[in-house]
This record gives C-alpha cells, sequence and structure tokens, in this order.
C-alpha cells in the first residue's frame, strides 16, 4: 500500500481534505445537495526547511491542524446557523475568536489529560513511595479517563454522525492508497480504520507519556507537573514520527503496535451511508488528483 499523504477529518455534515497546503471542505447542505469550498492555509511558519525536520514538525504539524480543524468545523456550522449567516463577516475578529478557541481546547486538554490523572495519582502518595510506580498509576488514570471521553462522546446523538463522516474519510483514503478508483462501490468495501488517525495520534501520545514521566523523579510534586506540561509537545512530536512511520510501512512490529490506535478508532469510526462516501469523494477530488496517484503505482518498478 502507498501513502497518498493525504489527511482530513469529519466536520458537521461533512468532511475536511488536506493535500500540502491546499485543503478542501465539503459539506451535505439542508437540501441534499453538497457544497464543496477550496482553501490554501498559511501554516505557522514559512519556512520549508524547518517544517521537515523531525519531530519539530510534529509539533508544528500538531498546533496547525488543531487550528485548522476548528477552523473546518466552524465553516461546516456555518451553513447549519442561520444566525451566524445573518452576521456580517469581520475577518480579524474571526481570527481572534479561532486563535481563543485553540487555546481554550488545548487548556482542557491539559487538564483533562494531564493535570487530572497527576493529581489523581498524588492520592496513592501516602502509601506508594516510588515516583516511577505512581508515573505508571497516573498513566493508567490517563488511559482510564481518556477511554471514558471517547466512549462518552461516541454515544452522542449529534457525534454519531461525525463519526459516520470520520468513517467516510478514512475509507476513501484507505480506497486510493490501495490503488482502487474513487467511486462508490470501491469506498464502500474499504476499511473504515487507518493508521494515521488523529485517534491513533492521541492514544500514542497517552502511551509514550507514561515511559517519559516515569523517568522523572524530581522530590516536588509541583516541579514534576511542570515538567510533564514542558514535555508534552515533545512527546506530540515523536508520537507524529510514529504515525508518519506506520502510514507509509508494512512492517510488522509497526503493525502491531499499530493496533491499540486502530482498535480505539472503532469508537471513533462508524460505517457511513452513500450519501456521506459521496461528501467524502467530492472533498479528496478537491484537493488530490487520485487518478494519477493509482496509475503512478501501477508503474512503479518493484525493487
Amino acid at each position: 500500500m502507498k501513502t497518498s499523504g493525504i489527511g482530513g477529518q469529519a466536520v458537521i455534515e461533512g468532511v475536511m481534505m488536506k493535500n500540502g497546503k491546499n485543503y478542501a471542505v465539503a459539506v451535505r447542505l439542508p437540501d441534499e445537495s453538497i457544497s464543496v469550498e477550496q482553501f490554501v492555509t498559511k501554516g505557522l511558519l514559512k519556512s520549508e526547511k524547518i517544517k521537515k525536520i523531525p519531530i519539530l514538525r510534529g509539533i508544528i504539524n500538531f498546533v496547525e491542524s488543531m487550528g485548522l480543524g476548528i477552523k473546518a468545523l466552524t465553516f461546516s456550522a456555518s451553513f447549519y446557523d442561520e444566525e451566524e449567516q445573518e452576521k456580517p463577516q469581520n475577518e480579524k475578529k474571526d481570527k481572534l475568536a479561532m486563535t481563543g478557541a485553540v487555546v481554550v481546547a488545548i487548556f482542557i486538554a491539559l487538564g483533562l489529560f494531564v493535570v487530572l490523572p497527576y493529581g489523581l495519582s498524588l492520592l496513592f502518595g501516602k502509601f506508594i513511595h516510588s515516583l516511577t510506580l505512581l508515573s505508571f498509576i497516573e498513566g493508567g488514570f490517563r488511559l482510564i479517563i481518556f477511554f471514558i471521553y471517547v466512549y462518552s462522546i461516541s454515544k452522542l446523538e449529534e457525534i454519531k454522525r461525525v463519526f459516520m463522516y470520520h468513517g467516510a474519510e478514512h475509507k476513501c483514503i484507505n480506497c486510493i492508497e490501495n490503488g482502487m478508483p474513487l467511486d462508490l462501490e470501491h469506498v464502500r468495501g474499504s476499511s473504515r480504520l487507518h493508521k494515521r488517525c488523529g485517534t491513533s495520534f492521541l492514544l500514542i501520545v497517552m502511551l509514550i507519556s507514561i515511559l517519559f514521566f516515569a523517568f522523572i523523579r524530581v522530590p516536588s510534586p509541583i516541579l514534576r507537573l511542570v515538567i510533564r506540561l514542558v514535555l508534552i509537545p515533545l512527546i506530540a512530536g515523536i508520537a507524529y514520527e510514529f504515525i508518519k512511520l506506520a502510514g507509509r510501512t508494512e512492517n510488522k512490529v509497526v503493525s502491531f503496535l499499530s493496533k491499540p490506535g486502530l482498535f480505539l478508532q472503532k469508537l471513533t469510526t462508524s460505517e457511513p451511508d452513500d450519501t456521506m462516501i459521496e461528501v467524502g469523494i467530492k472533498a479528496v477530488e478537491a484537493v488530490f488528483d487520485w487518478r494519477t496517484f493509482i496509475d503512478e503505482d501501477k508503474h512503479e518498478p518493484m525493487l
């Protein structure tokens, strides 16, 4: 299987697909038609050399993906928010609101998945004096909280349709990366699970953090928490490199390590209907020449 390099996410009644600096958002409108809008993202940095540095590129990609994801979600929601459509557009205010949303999302994530598990692990400090063991207990709490969070949102009616579009996004990418034409029949038969999914990325971050935090042996509880927060970008960068590797190799070890993330995707993706697959196809075609990709793959010399 050859990696296409494209990625995306589910949005409100639609799919966002990104290829390099170009991305498109396809949304199924209330009248059942499909709206496809194409955009170009500027990114955090202009220097392409910096974006190619391992680990650092993962940190940059993580922040950019959060901003782009919120932007795409807001755009898709505007088709279903009559009050929002009546308001005059203010680009500067929109950018400030987007930045604020990203900052708030980061703080909530840190509080829920870093500070809370750490605080719960401290309750065992009266009985357990090994910082290493406490770190593993903390990691256990982190995984439990993460699984409860994912499972809980998967049961929300509004999220169920988003997860179906998430499945459509994955099926479209899997279809072309397996050398099949991007049409209803072939996409329908493709897997809804993908190694490069953001769900897998988050789980890898959780698992790597357990190993990293186990080596922090600072006496001060406050300092241990600060170091944990400081290490998050580095951990995200390493997790990105693993996900990137998993997406382009069939190595048995890497495939085995990818299985927990693929299992978790069974909660964050659902089988889409044909109308959702059609939206996913439109999003891909707006940013990616899949016909040329498949043709080049067929003519690529065997090593």
